[in-house]
Formats: structure tokens, C-alpha cells, sequence
């Protein structure tokens, strides 16, 4: 058994890893896009998306959820030659072909027949699996192989993987983590526990640092959105279309909920504050989540049981055309309206959120909430780091200097932080005796690596397959 690592290492994106079980069968762990400056050890980056490894061997794709750093590199397995099965979760299964047909449009093709070949192609090899349940993998040799999805608490669907490789008491298991969530991440259930393995592959994005609770960041965000208003300006967003915008509408519709007839700031009442979702994306997915709302957890469900609409009210405007989008742009930029917009873009260096940064960045009327990892080389990343210190970004080859006030909440991340990545090891009955650190910027992974020693002395940091 070998495990190789085409991606996420040194990083936080392009997650790709092969379990090899012989020369002749191999699975790939996800197949995902570069972001920034990060790329694969080998070449393969954000401008260089061609799958540089050998996939004769590889009998199947297994997704551990559909963020595109895990899943955006498909479309270029696929042009590869390859035409296995695609294993992911059911609620995956459902999300996959949008993420991907928007991956496509956006950055290969706007070819409407080529998309749609791709596309089809791409139901017929996706096979649903239910969480807990055991799918063993079509193999030419003799060593058997099976996979189980568990809960990873990420985003909808999301799951680490449990790989069996081989049979009875001589079988190995190895653990991909993917993303782990937070354990008390708005509307999932919580990660799920594994018992034990022999060798764990697990992200590492912040491990070197520990989020704030949930009570805490809820504050936070309220506390922000309230100074902010004061200022009659807008509160701006960058969000990523699945999994932290609907947390986050999922949060501000208890904000408003609860405030209901008191003032956001001076003689602003939280009942007139407008909520803006401009990324079709985003709305696209906040409808799939509704359609998955079997998946939700607990308190998610009872609150829709007394009538309210976590991801659906009234004070919530969506904008869908693009002409609207610029509308929307120019009215905020010239009558400076208090408005909290989430807009397409994780980490700015594309989508919508790029024309609200260029309008808005320079007022001191307005504000930027960080919720989400920005990783090193993108626009979000010089904003967080230089804004506070006034500084600029350059954004399309257009410098834009930063007069907003620029604030970071990590507790909305939807990743474990060091804590929890450390519990998800030290609470397993049977520890792995090898553990290798993926997913994560190099001094996250060392300092993670540093305390998971304590428990697994074999720990690492990955590094990439040899070229």
C-alpha cells in the first residue's frame, strides 16, 4: 500500500491524493483546483491545470465534498481519459454537477453543447453512497478494497473517508480527513468520531490556532454589522457559494430575529437592514440546501417547525442578472445606503465581490467582514493583511487603496481548528500509527504536527509525489 499526494501540500488547495493497494489499482482522494499562488510541488497550478500523473491504474474518484479546491479538476480528469465511477455522498451527488457546470463555464468554456457532453458525462459516473455504508471497489487485482462515507460537519454532504484495504483482521484502514468542520457549525451535523486506523491523512488548515465560540463570533458579527451601520455604509462579504453563505444567512436570520423591534445603530432599526446576496451561485446553492433540508441538523430543522425561514426571509434581496449586479454596485457606491452584502468570492480574486471591492474599497463609510481562510497570494489575503495598516491591492491590474475598515471573524470558518483537529486523533480508541498533515500553509502544519506527536510519534507534513 502507498499513498501518493498531488495536491494540498504546502497549501490549502488542489487537494488530490492516490491510495495505491498494488502497481495495477489505485483510488484518487478528491481531485481539486489551485487558488493563488499555491500549485501541486510539480507544476500544476492555477494556470497549469493538466493532471500531470500517470491514471491508468486509477479504478475510481472518490469526493470527500464538492468545494472546488477538492473537486475543480474533474473536467481535466475526465480530458485525461479517465472514466471510472465518481463516489461521493448523496447530498454530494446532488451538488456536484452544479459545481462542476459552473466551474466550466467560468474557467474553460462558454461553449453551451460541450458543457452539457461534459456534464452528462459526468451524472453517469457519479455513484451515491449513504453515510455508514461499505462500497467496495471494481479492482483487476487480488487485494480488495472498500470505502465509507463518515460526516465531516464541512459543508452539506461533506464526509472523511474510511478506506479498507484488504480483508478481515490482516485489512488496513485509511482515513482521509478532507475537510473537517467545526463541531458546531450552523445548520450540519457534527463531525463524526472514527473509532480508529492504521494511517490517517488529515487536513491541516488551522493548525495553529483556535477559533472563537459560537455565542462569541455570533456577537462579533453583530457587533461589526452595528458599528458598521453607524457609518451608513456597506457591510461587504466575500463569500464562498457553498456552505459559509448559507451559514451565514442562517446566523444573520437569528440576528434579526432576535432584535426584532430594537435599533441596529442610531435610529436604524434592525427591521429596515437589508441583507444582499449577490452571486447566482450562492442562490443556487442556499435553494439546493433547502431541498436538502433532510440533512440539516437538529436545531436547524426545529427552528423551521415554529414558522421561521433560516435561509429565506423577508429582509433577504437576492440579485441574479448581471446588469442588476452593477445596478447594485453603483447605487451603494453613490448614496453610501447601510446594507450587508455577501457577495460572490471567497478570497476576491474573482466573482462579484471584485466590483464591490473596486467601488467601495476606499470609503471609510464602508467595511469588509472576513469569515473564511484567504489563502497566501490572493487579493483577500493583501487585504486582510495590509488594510489594517491602510495599505492598497491590485485588483484586475488596478491599484485600490483600502480606507474601508477591514475585519476578520475566524470563528465562521467552516474548518476544525487546532483543537478539534487534535481531538478527532486523540479521541480514536485505536490511534493510527502514522499520521501525514496535508491541506494546510507550512507553519499551520508544523506547529500541528509539533503537538500531534504527543499522541502519534509518526507524524509528518506531506509532501508532494515525486515527478
Amino acid at each position: 500500500m502507498e499513498i501518493l499526494h498531488h495536491g494540498a501540500v504546502g497549501g490549502v488547495t488542489g487537494s488530490c491524493h492516490e491510495l495505491r493497494v498494488s502497481d495495477s489499482d489505485a483510488i484518487l482522494i478528491d481531485c481539486g483546483l489551485f487558488q493563488g499562488a499555491e500549485n501541486s510541488g510539480r507544476g500544476a497550478n492555477a494556470a497549469s491545470l493538466a493532471i500531470e500523473f500517470p491514471i491508468e491504474h486509477v479504478r475510481a474518484l472518490v469526493v470527500t465534498h464538492v468545494h472546488i479546491d477538492h473537486v475543480g479538476r474533474i473536467p481535466y480528469l475526465l480530458a485525461a481519459g479517465f472514466r471510472g465511477p465518481i463516489y461521493c455522498s448523496e447530498p454530494s451527488a446532488k451538488l456536484l454537477p452544479v459545481v462542476l457546470e459552473d466551474a466550466l463555464k467560468v474557467g474553460v468554456t462558454r461553449d453551451r453543447d460541450l458543457i452539457e457532453r461534459v456534464i452528462k458525462a459526468l451524472r453517469k459516473m457519479i455513484r451515491a453512497v449513504p453515510f455508514g455504508r461499505w462500497q467496495q471497489i471494481d479492482l483487476t487485482g487480488d487485494t480488495p478494497l472498500a470505502v465509507q462515507f463518515r460526516r465531516a460537519g464541512h459543508i452539506l454532504g461533506s464526509a472523511w473517508v474510511d478506506c479498507r484495504c484488504g480483508d478481515g483482521g490482516a485489512a488496513q484502514h485509511v482515513i482521509f480527513s478532507g475537510d473537517l468542520g467545526d463541531a458546531d457549525t450552523p445548520l450540519l451535523h457534527p463531525p463524526e468520531q472514527p473509532s480508529g486506523c492504521d494511517v490517517l491523512v488529515l487536513e491541516s488548515t488551522y493548525g495553529d490556532r483556535n477559533h472563537e465560540q459560537r455565542d462569541t463570533r455570533q456577537q462579533r458579527l453583530e457587533e461589526v454589522i452595528r458599528h458598521a451601520l453607524k457609518d451608513r455604509g456597506t457591510v461587504l462579504i466575500p463569500a464562498f457559494s457553498i456552505g459559509r453563505t448559507q451559514e451565514l444567512l442562517y446566523e444573520l436570520e437569528d440576528i434579526l430575529h432576535r432584535n426584532r423591534g430594537s435599533e441596529a445603530s442610531d435610529g436604524l432599526p434592525w427591521d429596515k437592514v437589508e441583507i444582499v446576496l449577490d452571486s447566482p451561485m450562492a442562490a443556487t446553492f442556499t435553494d439546493l440546501y433547502r431541498e436538502l433540508r433532510p440533512y440539516w441538523d437538529e436545531e436547524a430543522r426545529a427552528r423551521v417547525a415554529v414558522g421561521r425561514h433560516p435561509l429565506d426571509f423577508a429582509q433577504l434581496t437576492t440579485v441574479d442578472s448581471h446588469d442588476d449586479h452593477l445596478r447594485v454596485v453603483r447605487y451603494l457606491a453613490e448614496t453610501g445606503r447601510p446594507v450587508v452584502v455577501l457577495a460572490a468570492g471567497g478570497m476576491c480574486a474573482g466573482g462579484r465581490v471584485v466590483n464591490y471591492l473596486k467601488a467601495l474599497l476606499d470609503d471609510p463609510r464602508n467595511d469588509v467582514l472576513f469569515v473564511g481562510y484567504q489563502a497566501q497570494g490572493t487579493p483577500g489575503r493583501d487585504i486582510q493583511q495590509y488594510g489594517p495598516r491602510g495599505g492598497y491591492v491590485d485588483l484586475d491590474g488596478e491599484r485600490i487603496d483600502i480606507r474601508a475598515g477591514v475585519h476578520t471573524i475566524s470563528g465562521y470558518s467552516a474548518h476544525a481548528d487546532q483543537e478539534g483537529l487534535l481531538d478527532f486523533v486523540r479521541n480514536m480508541q485505536r490511534r493510527p500509527r502514522e499520521v501525514r498533515l496535508i491541506h494546510g500553509d507550512p507553519q499551520a502544519s508544523e506547529v500541528l504536527a509539533d503537538l500531534l506527536r504527543a499522541y502519534v510519534p509518526h507524524t509528518e507534513v506531506a509532501r508532494a509525489a515525486p515527478g
